[in-house]
């Protein structure tokens, strides 16, 4: 496994102790600006509470069902839909030809816009996986938003694992099958 070592994502084996061990998603003390831009990014910089830049799994859980009930509040629900509709625009963004699907050249654009410098043959092998239609079996097929944003979780949330591995951030790790087999199963 490797990926760009030069790319450096926000937070990379930066997080403070005490951030790591926040139970819950606690709102800033100041009230929200009023415009939607800056009161959307009021809630973000709330939930990121490493102050990464970037959400992680466990970040956005804490936001969701920030009271540990394992139930969906209506404000609770209210964020997921627009975590919905932030990942709806970015998909929109990047179907350049508004077919409502990404293709492989769309699909390189947005990885590489997300950080990730990937080789063809792997975004040919994970379009070959998420592309439900079967448009091409060549791995040049379609990629419908739901697969999108799973595609872009699963990119994020591997490189993560794997970066926890490669500690000195070479770009290579060496690890044994039952480690391999943690890293799959807890990415899963």
């Amino acid at each position: 496994m490797a990926y760009n070592q030069n790319y450096q994502q926000a937070g990379y084996n930066q997080y403070a102790p005490q951030q790591q061990q926040q139970a819950a998603y606690q709102p800033p003390a100041t009230a929200p600006p009023q415009t939607p831009e800056s009161s959307l990014r009021y809630w973000f910089d709330a939930v990121d509470s490493d102050r990464s830049g970037q959400l992680s799994t466990e970040e956005l859980q804490r936001a969701l069902i920030n009271d540990n009930s394992g139930l969906i509040t209506f404000p609770e629900f209210a964020g997921l839909w627009k975590y919905i509709e932030d990942w709806r625009a970015c998909f929109q963004a990047f179907d350049r030809d508004r077919s409502g699907y990404i293709d492989f050249g769309e699909l390189k654009t947005a990885m590489h816009s997300f950080g990730y410098n990937l080789s063809d043959n792997f975004l040919q092998l994970i379009i070959k996986k998420y592309d439900k239609r079967g448009k091409n079996p060549e791995g040049r097929g379609d990629v419908s938003f739901d697969n999108f944003v799973q595609i872009a979780v699963t990119v994020k949330s591997l490189t993560d694992a794997f970066k926890r591995i490669d500690r000195e951030g070479k770009g290579f790790a060496t690890i044994g099958y039952e480690q391999f087999l943690e890293l799959v199963v807890n990415n899963r």
